[in-house]
């Protein structure tokens, strides 16, 4: 079961990384699932303005490791993605995507997270999987 933090303590590790420049932003928390916002603009597109398949995976993996976090005691263990995957299928060129993560394995070393990224109107835009290695805090 995921930790219950307040979203404004966990969007603010974002602060100065890839995710406040991409405009990440987690929205909620489930007992198993997290629920993370990126808006599709000037950022996050290719150059034929489309969604960047390359922003879809840093989602991917941040939401991942955004749960991850929440499984552990960081004062001991820490997240590390491992291996991500992500199969594009379909198109977005404006607006905000949402990305819902489920933990699918929630091991004593790794984690296997499943990621669902959607439009607004909840066609879905990419799917894929991110694992994470659950490593001693040095």
């Amino acid at each position: 079961m995921l930790k219950k933090i307040d979203l404004d303590t966990i969007n603010s590790f974002n602060k100065g990384t890839l995710m406040e420049h991409l405009g990440m932003e987690c929205v909620e928390v489930g007992d198993d699932y997290v629920v993370a916002t990126m808006p599709v603009d000037h950022r996050t597109h290719q150059p034929m303005g489309l969604l960047h398949g390359g922003a879809s995976a840093a989602l991917i993996e941040s939401i991942g490791s955004m749960g991850s976090t929440l499984l552990l005691d960081v004062e001991k263990e820490v997240p590390v993605g491992i291996e991500i995957n992500a199969n594009h299928v379909g198109g977005m060129t404006s607006g905000t995507a949402k990305a819902i993560g489920k933990i699918v394995h929630a091991g004593k070393r790794t984690h296997v997270w499943q990621v669902d990224i959607s439009d607004e109107e909840g066609n879905l835009v990419c799917t894929g999987r991110l694992t994470v290695m659950v490593v001693p805090r040095k």
